[in-house]
């Protein structure tokens, strides 16, 4: 039995110094799947032997039962507040006061580190073993929640290393990261749940959870700052070296703990913390600076609320309260209706700002937003500022609902919303101006009009000096136009003059995908060309129809017959064709009588007749499947020279293979023209 003990302890240290390694040193130092097996190692041994679980094995952190209240705890040590500074001014006051009680002493050692967003604990421990956790509360009492910080895995059991006092009151931040802040409300939403507001407000409400296995799900972490008590053993003499034997002893510091000289360090320090600052794993509202010296410290004491050796640097506020004055709706390039609320100016996070998104009116149903409503905005960085929360406690009376408009704002075109999608979107997609360089961008491009030379800044310069309006416009450009754009001379314009002209003998297919119809690519675009043969009669298609036709679904379906039933759209279809864009007339396929329908074909190699898309469409077009891989489900694949891996694999599978002068004899067999 002797042994059995022995190796409990054994795995107990294990996990224990790689429990450090990846939560407090972040230096993992073996695989997920090996720290697993030694984790269900140790409980299978304490399921056998349940006389040997002890509080402070790895295994325990999975939350208790739930209790019936909080008690209070009486702190030995007041856990003050920090006066704050908030500007360059607010600090050099404070190194100058600190200066004078030390009898002018000229450069004084700072301890800097930053001001994590989260909630104010301690943690006691006797002979190593944490017997005690509690919340800050008013400073001198707060509550008992050691059953919840036993669940967070960077808060030590028990102590390990050399040097451990009989007594220790440890105090730190617990907080919650921003990327688990973020799952954890993805998962709420998904729920139907309320999603918290911010990472402090998500960890406290896990850190006052009566049941510890719900804290126990949340993503806390806990980084110390200070020590209260300490008793049976050799202090450090400095803040700095007391923090690093924490780290020693199994508690998480912090990577920004720095020690500089005097108010200039300080300040240089926080310049350098505020350009980190939105690139940082978690929440920080400001730093702490701190006299080094524990003599030094003790030589300058305290005021009643907070000590005379500390100051807290804040940030400028990431939050403010404001009133929402309106809310308009705008349009994105690819037609996206969002909704943007008009604030009273207030200034936050630097800046002023009179502007928040509210993302879509799913956001505005759940924030319950009104117009008139007070708000809470949030502004990180360079961040889009955002409405978090509304203030019920403040609405108006003459509160107004947010009403979503029923035609685009920009071009009056029916705005479309799919069931189970957030976002609304504008379907004028050629006529609609908040969308047109989108629009002209896909239009030109190789795979739709394959216009040569007119790229994304060209067509920016065209659509700020007001040449192009639609896409119909490009083919009413002239030489002069676009001679004196930036870096455009005359042989840059006549070519691309040239490209537009022979952009207008096309496919019907490629015209189809060229409009930018939501969900139609190029497979879909040439179903459609070859099912119907002629642009009226997809255009004047039900959607019953249209749902006939391969790879087009409800979603699809909906989204075509909504794009043709725009008047403003087919305003710019007739304009092209009227400028002269054409294609040669198709017979209307029946689907059932295309000779390839639904066999899966892979092309591999290179081909020496056509490019790889050129084939690609001619299999497309007599109904086949394109895949890039082999498969059982492969029917056959066209190998020209070069075939590799997926040769091989073919080959084993017993699929057929074809050559490039067997594939071209197929296409000519079935009416296709090679070339």
């Amino acid at each position: 039995m002797v042994d059995v003990i022995t190796e409990i302890k054994q795995l107990r240290a294990e996990i224990d110094q790689h429990n450090y390694r990846y939560h407090i040193q972040d230096e993992p130092s073996i695989p997920d799947a090996e720290y697993d097996r030694l984790f269900q190692k140790l409980q299978a041994l304490e399921k056998d032997h349940p006389e040997y679980i002890s509080d402070d094995s790895p295994t325990q952190r999975v939350g208790s039962a739930p209790i019936s209240g909080f008690e209070e705890v009486q702190h030995e040590m007041s856990m003050l507040s920090l006066d704050n500074a908030f500007s360059e001014e607010d600090l050099r006051d404070f190194d100058r006061r600190v200066r004078e009680r030390l009898d002018g002493l000229l450069e004084v050692p700072y301890a800097c580190e930053p001001k994590l967003d989260g909630i104010a604990v301690s943690l006691m421990y006797e002979n190593g073993e944490l017997i005690r956790g509690a919340t800050r509360g008013d400073g001198s009492t707060g509550e008992n929640i050691t059953h919840n910080v036993r669940t967070i895995p960077s808060i030590p059991l028990r102590l390990m290393g050399e040097g451990i006092p009989n007594r220790l009151e440890v105090r730190g931040e617990i907080y919650m990261p921003k990327a688990g802040f973020n799952a954890l409300n993805e998962r709420a939403l998904a729920k139907g749940e309320k999603a918290f507001v911010n990472p402090r407000n998500a960890a406290a409400g896990s850190l006052r959870q009566l049941d510890a296995r719900i804290t126990a799900t949340r993503p806390l972490e806990m980084c110390c700052y200070g020590i209260g008590v300490f008793s049976g053993g050799e202090m450090p003499d400095t803040h700095v070296d007391s923090m690093q034997q924490l780290n020693r002893w199994g508690f998480k510091i912090s990577r920004y703990l720095e020690l500089v000289e005097g108010a200039q360090g300080c300040f240089s320090y926080y310049q350098r913390m505020a350009e980190l600052r939105n690139t940082l794993p978690y929440e920080i509202d400001g730093l702490v600076f701190k006299v080094d010296e524990y003599q030094l410290q003790k030589q300058l004491g305290f005021v009643s609320r907070y000590p005379r050796w500390a100051i807290a640097h804040k940030f400028p506020a990431q939050e403010e309260m404001t009133q929402v004055e309106s809310v308009e709706f705008q349009v994105g390039r690819t037609g996206a209706i969002t909704p943007v609320a008009r604030l009273k100016p207030v200034f936050v996070g630097g800046v002023t700002v009179s502007n928040a998104t509210l993302h879509n009116m799913d956001e505005i149903s759940r924030l319950g937003l009104r117009v008139k409503d007070w708000v809470i905005i949030h502004r990180a960085g360079e961040v889009i500022p955002k409405v978090v929360r509304v203030v019920v406690d403040k609405r108006p009376v003459d509160a107004e609902d947010v009403c979503f408009p029923q035609s685009c704002p920009v071009c009056d075109s029916d705005i479309e919303k799919i069931a189970g999608e957030a976002i609304a979107r504008c379907s004028g997609g050629l006529s609609c101006s908040a969308q047109r360089k989108e629009a002209l961008r896909h239009y030109a491009s190789r795979k739709a009009m394959n216009i040569d030379g007119l790229g994304e800044k060209l067509i920016d310069a065209l659509v700020d000096k007001e040449l192009l309006k639609s896409v119909a416009d490009i083919y009413l450009l002239q030489h002069k136009d676009i001679a004196g754009l930036d870096r455009m001379g005359d042989k840059s314009a006549d070519n691309l003059i040239a490209a537009i002209e022979n952009s207008k003998s096309t496919t019907l297919a490629r015209f189809i995908y060229s409009l930018g119809i939501r969900e139609v690519g190029e497979a879909t675009a040439r179903n459609l060309a070859n099912v119907f043969g002629d642009l009226s009669a997809v255009v004047e298609a039900s959607e019953e129809q249209l749902l006939a036709v391969p790879d087009v679904g409800e979603v699809v379906a909906h989204y075509i017959k909504t794009f043709f039933v725009q008047v403003h759209n087919l305003d710019v279809v007739t304009a092209l064709q009227e400028a002269g864009v054409h294609w040669p007339k198709l017979e209307s396929n029946n689907l059932e009588n295309q000779p390839l329908l639904n066999k899966v074909y892979v092309l591999t190699g290179t081909l020496e007749l056509m490019s790889r898309d050129d084939a690609k469409g001619k299999l497309q077009q007599l109904g086949a499947k394109v895949s890039g891989s082999v498969s059982k489900k492969t029917d056959c694949v066209v190998a020209g020279p070069g075939a590799g891996s997926k040769l091989a694999k073919a080959e084993s599978l017993g699929i057929l293979v074809l050559d490039e002068n067997a594939f071209v004899s197929l296409l000519v067999s079935y009416g296709v023209a090679a070339s």
